[in-house]
């Protein structure tokens, strides 16, 4: 969401290239977040679902991230010049970066009990006042203080036109975002009877192991483009290119927003179902109905594409790259799909097979990037994203199927799924410039959406083959 809002911002006051930089030094943010949270909040929710030990996880998780995050800041900040002249960026922009990563891991259990505690309205107001407090410092420091420094003194002025302080500002705004948030969870760590259990550390941990080795090779297909992109491209061109490429993959902002508002909500459900009688059929329901839901944003964002285009994308200079759109949307939609998927391995204690479908899918991202960037640019980075999500569904809907089975609706989520990456085509590709159609065309698909699901709730309560 915080993309969306800032995304018009950043587009009509960063050149592309400046963009660029920003994306790239975003990208290894994701990396350090996986490996300073090492696959503890899954490893939470997990053992948090033992309710004799629930005192005891929650001090231990806190305590263990809170050391390896005092230390990874020691050594960072010790490290900061060399840090600085590795990544050719200023050493007080390496402060920042190491500051914001630090607080982000500080909140990773804060949030996970809100969540295991069901706990959406408390959970949702701060994840609010940390986006509220990001934009208004991002408007403030990009915009107003610019603006008043002109007014001000020569060297005032001189001082906040400096070429490449507007990379430093957008960090300085994370800064004070992630800072209020953990002030706002500081009760997490006073509220708390601290006593660090070693059984139930080394528990998680290899629990946990296998989810953070997973989360690298996701982070490789999520982010490792943006990387690569600005090492194989020219360099005269690479980060302007970046910088478009950035700018229309966030319009795939609405599906991952839905589909991470989704996770965050069912990856407890998922877990307190474990003990239930027949906890399938409620995977299965849950499942067909995020499909479902799914086709319909991935069908309305394409048929509404060029006006968010204009909306959201303010300087045409970004515009060449929106024919990515559609590929990033439908591998969005492909492991929002995979995160459903994947409950037979978590609540069968199985990471490990996780992490293996997940390095299978960085292995395709990498090799696939390295091969097309050369002559497709930043489209070859789009096809790469689509054919490792696809690849992380399907291997995870088949080898569950033989572990784990789980009665999907196979015909009903293939009917909405492929029917709404046809349509999304036929409406970006072939009706480009008649908006109109595309408009008709969403409309009677939610239509017939209806239609469906109003016979079907009159005949069934209950979606999936129970034979398979």
């Amino acid at each position: 969401m915080l993309s969306f809002l800032l995304l018009p911002l950043y587009t009509l006051l960063l050149k592309t290239a400046d963009f660029g930089s920003v994306t790239v030094l975003f990208s290894l943010f994701a990396v350090f977040n996986v490996v300073l949270a090492y696959g503890m909040e899954t490893s939470f929710f997990r053992f948090f679902q033992e309710k004799e030990h629930q005192q005891a996880v929650v001090s231990t998780a806190l305590i263990s991230l809170l050391g390896s995050t005092l230390l990874f800041l020691g050594l960072g900040l010790w490290s900061a010049p060399l840090i600085g002249n590795l990544l050719s960026v200023s050493t007080r922009l390496v402060h920042y970066s190491l500051g914001i990563l630090a607080l982000d891991a500080l909140v990773v259990i804060p949030f996970a009990w809100m969540r295991a505690r069901q706990m959406p309205g408390r959970y949702a107001l701060v994840k609010m006042i940390n986006v509220a407090v990001n934009f208004a410092a991002n408007v403030l420091l990009l915009y107003f203080v610019p603006l008043w420094a002109v007014e001000s003194s020569e060297s005032v002025s001189a001082f906040w036109h400096q070429p490449g302080h507007e990379v430093e500002y957008v960090f300085l705004a994370n800064l004070w975002a992630s800072a209020v948030t953990l002030l706002l969870l500081f009760g997490s760590y006073t509220n708390i009877r601290w006593r660090f259990d070693w059984i139930i550390w080394k528990r998680m941990m290899r629990y946990s192991t296998p989810v953070m080795i997973a989360g690298l090779a996701f982070v490789i297909n999520e982010v490792f483009d943006k990387i690569l992109l600005s090492w194989l491209l020219p360099a005269d061109v690479a980060a302007s290119e970046l910088g478009q490429y950035a700018a229309c993959y966030k319009l795939s902002v609405f599906m991952t927003l839905y589909a991470t508002a989704f996770r965050l909500g069912i990856e407890p459900f998922f877990f307190s179902q474990i003990k239930a009688k027949n906890p399938q059929n409620a995977y299965a329901v849950v499942t067909y109905y995020f499909v479902l839901v799914g086709s319909v944003l991935l069908l309305g964002v394409m048929a509404w594409a060029h006006p968010l285009k204009e909306l959201l994308i303010r300087n045409s200079d970004y515009w060449p790259a929106m024919k990515v759109v559609p590929l990033i949307l439908i591998g969005s939609f492909c492991l929002g799909i995979y995160h459903n998927l994947s409950v037979w391995y978590k609540v069968t204690d199985r990471t490990g097979v996780g992490a293996l479908i997940s390095v299978i899918a960085a292995m395709i991202t990498v090799v696939l990037n390295f091969m097309l960037i050369p002559s497709l640019g930043y489209m070859a980075s789009a096809i790469a994203t689509l054919a490792a999500y696809a690849t992380m569904m399907l291997l995870s809907y088949f080898w569950g199927r033989k572990a784990y089975f789980i009665p999907y609706d196979l015909r009903g989520i293939s009917a909405y799924f492929f029917g709404s990456i046809t349509l999304s085509l036929l409406i970006f590709y072939v009706l480009d410039g008649i908006p109109y159609l595309g408009y008709v065309v969403f409309f009677a698909y939610l239509a017939a959406v209806f239609l469906i699901e109003y016979r079907k709730a009159k005949t069934t309560p209950i979606h999936g083959d129970q034979t398979g």
